[in-house]
């Protein structure tokens, strides 16, 4: 086991997260972090839609570039019924890719943010990860360090 830490060196850094505003206890801490998660899992979900963005623009140039292979290769009847009936196609009834993208983000994502900003300033935590910063501190207190930091923080 030491020759593998000689190898790789330690995890343990003693980490220490920024200090707790006054009040901001356990159970606030938690809530936030739960918040944040949820957060994270829409911008994971908001990225998944850029991707989708991207993928069906991509595929929108291909088919467009199949349209003129159709053409050289004298299938004109073919690329006109791909070019007519797929290629700019609506991807939702109305909509393409990026307005689909902006509908989210204005009407889901950016009100999501701002409410989470909204509650940190309302619980008197700033910051945006505590919950995770804590964890950091509690995985990386250094091996045989004596009790717990103070304030109870970790």
């Amino acid at each position: 086991m030491d020759e593998a830490v000689e190898r790789f060196g330690s995890a343990k850094e003693g980490y220490a997260p920024p200090p707790r505003p006054d009040g901001v206890d356990d159970a606030t801490v938690e809530a936030l972090g739960k918040l944040s998660e949820a957060l994270e899992v829409f911008e994971h979900a908001r990225g998944l839609l850029y991707g989708f963005h991207r993928l069906v623009g991509r595929a929108d140039a291909t088919l467009q570039e199949a349209v003129t292979l159709l053409r050289d290769a004298r299938y004109d009847a073919c690329a006109d019924v791909v070019e007519e009936c797929v290629v700019g196609r609506n991807v939702l009834p109305g909509l393409w890719t990026f307005q689909m993208i902006e509908a989210f983000d204005d009407g889901y994502w950016r009100v999501f943010r701002e409410v989470v900003d909204e509650v940190r300033a309302a619980t008197g935590d700033p910051e945006r990860h505590r919950y995770e910063a804590e964890m950091k501190a509690r995985e990386q207190r250094p091996k045989g360090a004596a009790g717990a930091p103070p304030d109870g923080a970790v």
